[in-house]
């Protein structure tokens, strides 16, 4: 068994990678998507993601691997380090390149390490900290991992960090109303209006499944994308070809389209990802403003999406204590750190520890804030 970089995902052959098939439930670790990502230059050395993927293979069989980019940059990224890379350069020191091992513009919880047994798993983390040691990086970070990653890298030295998030769950709600029932009688009301606001505005509602999802579909919804990064005077990460690859094979990540109608036309718009039980929220934009169109579109749409689907979670994206007054519930949120010098090291896990108390405060207040009431409140 050997473990090689691969600059490229698509050095990795689709069914070599579908060989690990078994451990991914993520939408987001799909071949698919991450080829897509890449392949339409949205991820790349230009915008500061120089692809470094850690695979362990054997005889030609792909039987691990972990995604892996240097990072030249923070952006895209979610979880905020730049007080670190300013005390690091204000020591005279070079925080970047780092390691970065996370789904580009995806703040999902997912695998982060997939392979056919724990030695494989632990002969690439060993190879990817002795590649820092050779190349003398200063810190590797790894972005929301699941249970299970996390469980692996908790055994070599990485620092854990904490966040916050807000996700709905789906209680076997029978339909909309029967959710609204969770809810004091206050907030019921407050969502029924605002649900009225769209309906008043004749706006109604297309959702279009991947396997339906045209090329034609995919260019309304990229101008409503960059509409949202233009309303901030920002650079859109994700390029016009990465929908359409992922036209072409969609089957494995999901796709999923909301789109806002208007006097029979496209207004706005939502783009969410599945799985088996979870509904993904990643992106949204609008061309014309509508009350309440953002709530509904975002939010409301993807409550009802699952509800009608059985699906068990929607993670809508991160931030946005407004969330809460609309069904979506605190759950931490994590990630993982590894830094290959103790001075940098000790800073860090000091600063981790000092951070995790506000977390975790931050959440508590989050859970008194909620209008749900108490006999349904359910701590994820």
């Amino acid at each position: 068994m050997s473990v090689l970089i691969k600059k490229s995902f698509g050095e990795i052959p689709k069914e070599n990678y579908q060989n690990l098939d078994s451990e991914i439930v993520s939408p987001f670790m799909q071949y698919d998507f991450l080829n897509a990502l890449e392949k339409s230059k949205s991820v790349s050395i230009d915008n500061g993601w120089e692809p470094l993927h850690f695979v362990n293979e054997e005889n030609g069989k792909l039987n691990g691997f972990m995604p892996l980019y240097k990072k030249y940059n923070s952006a895209g990224e979610f979880v905020f380090d730049h007080s670190w890379s300013h005390a690091l350069e204000q020591a005279g020191r070079q925080y970047y390149p780092k390691l970065l091992s996370a789904i580009p513009f995806t703040p999902c919880a997912s695998e982060k390490i997939i392979g056919k047994g724990i030695e494989i798993k632990d002969q690439i983390i060993k190879n990817i900290q002795d590649y820092m040691t050779q190349e003398a990086i200063e810190s590797w970070h790894v972005l929301f991992p699941n249970e299970a990653t996390s469980k692996i890298l908790n055994n070599y030295n990485f620092i854990e960090r904490f966040g916050c998030k807000f996700i709905w769950k789906n209680r076997n709600f029978k339909n909309f109303d029967d959710f609204l029932e969770i809810f004091t009688a206050r907030q019921r009301k407050t969502i029924k209006a605002e649900r009225k606001k769209c309906s008043d505005a004749k706006v109604s509602f297309q959702i279009i499944e991947s396997k339906d999802i045209t090329y034609a579909d995919w260019s309304i919804f990229y101008e409503l994308y960059c509409q949202t990064y233009l309303d901030r005077w920002q650079k859109p990460y994700l390029e016009r070809e990465f929908f359409d690859l992922l036209t072409k094979d969609s089957s494995s990540c999901q796709p999923i389209l909301f789109f806002a109608l208007q006097d029979n036309k496209v207004r706005g718009g939502s783009l969410c990802f599945k799985n088996e039980d979870s509904l993904y929220g990643r992106h949204w934009g609008s061309i014309k403003k509508i009350d309440s169109l953002h709530f509904e579109t975002c939010y409301y749409q993807g409550i009802d999406y699952c509800i009608n689907n059985k699906l068990k979670f929607f993670d809508p994206g991160v931030q946005g204590e407004h969330k809460i007054r609309r069904g979506f519930e605190p759950e931490i949120t994590s990630s993982l750190h590894y830094f290959l010098r103790n001075d940098l090291r000790e800073a860090v896990k000091i600063f981790c520890n000092k951070e995790k108390s506000g977390i975790l405060q931050y959440k508590k207040s989050c859970e008194e804030y909620t209008p749900i009431k108490k006999e349904y409140r359910i701590i994820l």
